[in-house]
């Protein structure tokens, strides 16, 4: 039998000295104790949007359940213990394929099984038009029909499911009310909706709303644009990757100011470089480049091909934007998505899994942090490259 693990530690959301005891991967007992000042404890973070990681394209057509392992150790290692692997826009039958594919291995493997909390199918049903559509190709937009949920839904099982749609494409506003019927949680983007599409869906039931501030034209209208209309659709839960690039510092605290901060959930919206050192990749056919900023582009171009940042990094990012500590912003990187995807948000409770990061300040403002992932140290990471914030620790 495995004898207990304990650890001393400050609880990231209330402040009180913990005393953290686990056995054979699930926490035992949470007791309020005595504990150092700058070692903090905190759950594990959840990912709604990876399109691949750690050298790993899901989409590929050659993903192999190895590969998918790879990943996923990549992201525990990053701080990460569950995500939603997100297959893009694609003739739809490849799209439903690859969730089949891949939720067959979890029927194998426990560990895929245990990191794989859902999936989010990023098109085909969203615009068409230049610069809404964004990376995805246009030629593969359609429009949805009643058959292509029930098999998306099918092809899932009883697992969450989160779609990003957009409005205004045809047949979308009539599918919304089925989808949600069928446990699928909608999520609008890459979108030009109108304030009177928008407010349609979210009659049907639509929840959410993908990387605001990306998936839509560099130059907008500045009287009425599809980032305003989110903003005035309170009824909506907006992510945001929060690298300080793909939405700007400004616009970052502007956002956070004028709309509720308990509405944000952040994601890397990662493509497969992410967790890997700078340097230069194949996505398909296409080489592209990530530099330091942890930023995909082609080479020489300016325009970006997608995120590689770390979700650890992520976090202090955001509070380095927001001025804040990151104690603040990290239940919207681990609560505030399971809340919105209807997860359970418990997730510091005797019997539940004994995933967390433990952030150890004692020697620098910039932390070092273990992950634990079924209470086995998955990693050591230094916060290296990552922003300062004064109200850090």
């Amino acid at each position: 039998m495995k004898t207990d693990e304990t650890i001393l530690a400050r609880d990231y959301a209330a402040g009180q000295g913990l005393r953290v005891t686990w056995r054979s991967g699930k926490l035992v007992s949470l007791e309020p104790s005595d504990a150092p000042s700058d070692i903090w404890i905190a759950p594990a973070l959840t990912d709604l949007q990876v399109n691949g990681y750690g050298a790993v394209a899901f989409s590929s057509p050659k993903l192999t359940a190895e590969e998918m392992l790879k990943a996923v150790r990549t992201m525990h290692r990053d701080g990460c213990a569950q995500f939603f692997p997100t297959f893009t826009t694609d003739d739809w039958a490849k799209i439903v394929g690859r969730v089949r594919r891949v939720r067959g291995w979890c029927n194998q493997h426990p560990e895929l099984r245990a990191a794989i909390a859902g999936w989010h199918i990023e098109g085909p049903f969203m615009s068409p038009i230049p610069g809404f559509c964004g990376a995805h190709a246009k030629e593969k937009m359609v429009s949805p029909t009643p058959a292509h949920i029930r098999e998306l839904r099918e092809a899932a099982g009883d697992a969450p499911i989160l779609l990003t749609v957009a409005p205004e494409q045809a047949g979308v506003l009539d599918i919304i009310p089925l989808a949600v019927s069928l446990g699928i949680r909608v999520s609008l983007g890459h979108t030009n909706a109108s304030a009177g599409e928008i407010a349609s869906a979210v009659r049907g039931g639509a929840v959410s709303f993908t990387h605001l501030g990306n998936g839509c034209p560099q130059t907008l209208d500045r009287h009425d644009n599809i980032v305003w209309r989110v903003i005035e659709a309170e009824a909506l839960h907006p992510g945001l990757i929060p690298d300080g690039i793909h939405v700007s510092p400004p616009l970052f605290r502007i956002l956070h100011r004028v709309v509720d901060p308990a509405r944000f959930w952040y994601t890397t919206d990662a493509v497969h470089p992410a967790g890997a050192p700078p340097g230069r990749f194949m996505m398909g056919k296409t080489e592209v480049e990530v530099g330091p900023d942890q930023v995909v582009r082609k080479p020489g171009a300016s325009n970006f091909a997608g995120s590689a940042l770390r979700p650890l990094e992520g976090v202090f990012r955001a509070a380095e934007m927001l001025g804040c500590s990151w104690r603040e912003v990290w239940r919207r990187y681990s609560l505030q998505p399971r809340k919105m995807m209807g997860l359970d948000t418990d997730q510091f409770a005797p019997g539940k899994a004994a995933d967390f990061c433990v952030l150890d300040f004692t020697m620098s403002e910039k932390p070092t942090v273990v992950t634990y992932i079924g209470g086995e140290k998955r990693s050591t990471l230094p916060a290296k490259g990552w922003m300062r914030s004064a109200g850090m620790a």
